[in-house]
């Protein structure tokens, strides 16, 4: 294996590891009690796990062929990655200074933006990743399929009850169904791996 080769393992091993560290950190943070420094961290590590899983998951993509979708894919999820770090500190800096006083409206509405702003770019970069996989050996039309289903809801779904979450307009929050998909993702990368060796060889 040339010196190469090897960077593009390792990616793809880093993609996998940080793929299963934004499975965990998602959903602690949504569901969790979490002391208040162990939040800020989270959130702030959040957005980078995304993002560098994202140019490791185009690693992988590209070995079976070039893809612009799968390059459009991962600059969607490092903005979206960006955004979702810059709500979740935007929305912890103004409760630690309100210290549990009301917050004007006006403030909320900034997070409600940037929410609806980082489930834009999650959406368009899942769909970019899903349509890249139709073809891929150790994914497919499964995966593709589902992917694009489940961004074209999401996005639809958070433009329509915009501003509000679509959570509190009677539609489904379906930010954690974007999240097992991913996590079924790297799931198969992972067990993709001998073929990713043998992908290398054979270049």
């Amino acid at each position: 294996m040339s010196a190469n080769d090897s960077i593009e393992l390792r990616w793809i091993q880093l993609a996998i590891g940080l793929g299963i560290a934004t499975s965990v950190v998602y959903p602690s943070l949504i569901f969790l009690p979490l002391p208040q420094l162990l939040t800020i961290i989270l959130a702030a590590a959040i957005g980078p796990l995304l993002g560098l899983a994202s140019l490791g998951l185009y690693r992988f993509l590209r070995l079976n062929k070039p893809s612009v979708s799968a390059q459009l894919a991962s600059a969607c999820n490092l903005l979206g990655g960006a955004l979702f770090t810059t709500m979740l500190l935007v929305q912890l800096a103004v409760r630690l200074r309100a210290a549990g006083q009301p917050i004007d409206r006006q403030v909320v509405a900034v997070w409600l933006g940037l929410d609806v702003a980082w489930d834009v770019y999650i959406a368009l970069g899942t769909a970019f990743f899903a349509w890249a996989m139709w073809s891929h050996p150790r994914l497919g039309r499964g995966f593709a399929v589902s992917g694009i289903f489940i961004a074209v809801l999401l996005l639809s779904f958070n433009l329509y009850s915009f501003p509000e979450p679509p959570g509190e307009n009677n539609l489904i929050d379906l930010g954690p169904f974007v999240g097992l998909w991913y996590l079924a993702v790297t799931i198969q990368m992972w067990r993709s791996l001998s073929w990713v060796r043998q992908a290398l060889a054979a270049f």
